[in-house]
């Protein structure tokens, strides 16, 4: 079985974005992520409790947050209380920072305090107690639900982080070959704290646009790519080039900037130099054979769950085509 989840950006109206929750529940997605990157959009809590008044079934949460721009226990108060609302069916994906932190100017964490950070949002959100830099404190009035917690990365740290402490990972890239590279380091990490990887759910989260025109579907979906450098630029920078798989390492050698003023939009310029072969590697992209087969294989590489970055130009539709051509295939 593979689920089917949807991201977008919380841009205005607040409307548009609920309206397409409900598209993704009536199409038979089971998440609704958000990215939460508070200066780049809109202030994701807000927009998550209206999601949950106007769905029933669906899962939402942050992909992702990180523990610097919100304090953990303010992360965790935010999705307690939002799991009153949705009646337990919130998520929260997490990572170091990537646009929240360097917007304003300041770098991502260190894996130590996203590890600690995670542990203090499980407990603190299910009403356990936790030791808070010395201090005991509890949300005594937590209805109890746990939250799950996907981690994302892409370093072998970083995953091993994922696979010793995460209910998750979370894998912004949809290349088989590579999610394979990812989850070897993450079966390393499971097994090191005494965990059975396979109990650990994997997302591959990517930009898919489903139509016969691929030169139109790697134009809506080239950003991608580009976001992913500016991780793949920190991996080069901490580790042997030998570390790091080829596939993963080499196109950037062809990158000259990065403008966050366009991070994550259709048609941003600094995304020119991706070449084809990178966008369809690493995104989902062609006409429903295709797509199907790549998810298929995506499958095979040990993906749960496909996460759809749908910020193309017609995001409802791509919805209903999932829905109908794609989803009943895989659940």
């Amino acid at each position: 079985m593979l689920d089917f989840g949807v991201t977008f950006q919380a841009d205005p109206p607040v409307s548009r974005v609920v309206d397409l929750a409900r598209v993704a529940e009536d199409t038979g997605h089971s998440h609704v992520w958000l990215w939460d990157s508070h200066v780049l959009w809109q202030e994701v809590y807000v927009v998550f409790a209206l999601m949950a008044a106007n769905t029933t079934r669906i899962h939402l949460g942050p992909c992702v947050t990180n523990p610097a721009t919100r304090d953990p226990t303010v992360t965790a108060s935010a999705l307690a209380t939002l799991n009153e609302v949705s009646a337990g069916r919130m998520e929260c994906g997490i990572g170091r920072g990537d646009s929240a932190r360097r917007v304003l100017g300041r770098p991502p964490l260190t894996l130590g305090r996203l590890e600690r950070a995670v542990g203090v949002i499980k407990d603190l959100a299910a009403g356990r107690e936790v030791d808070y830099d010395g201090t005991r404190i509890r949300l005594a009035w937590s209805i109890g639900h746990e939250v799950p917690v996907w981690i994302a990365a892409y370093g072998p740290r970083a995953l091993r982080l994922a696979g010793r402490i995460g209910d998750g990972v979370i894998l912004q890239i949809a290349d088989p070959a590579l999610i394979r590279w990812f989850l070897g380091w993450v079966a390393e990490g499971a097994r090191a704290a005494g965990r059975d990887p396979g109990e650990i759910r994997v997302m591959a989260a990517a930009p898919a646009c489903v139509t016969d025109d691929l030169a139109s579907a790697r134009e809506q979906v080239r950003w991608f790519p580009a976001l992913v450098s500016n991780h793949v630029v920190d991996l080069v920078r901490r580790y042997r080039p030998e570390d790091l798989p080829r596939e993963l390492t080499e196109y950037v050698k062809a990158r000259d900037h990065y403008d966050y003023a366009e991070h994550g939009r259709r048609g941003a310029a600094h995304a020119g130099f991706v070449p084809d072969e990178v966008v369809d590697r690493f995104c989902v992209v062609g006409s429903v054979e295709q797509v199907r087969d790549k998810l298929a294989e995506l499958q095979e590489a040990g993906v749960t769950q496909f996460n759809n970055y749908n910020m193309g130009e017609d995001p409802a539709e791509q919805m209903r085509i999932f829905g109908k051509e794609l989803i009943p295939e895989f659940v």
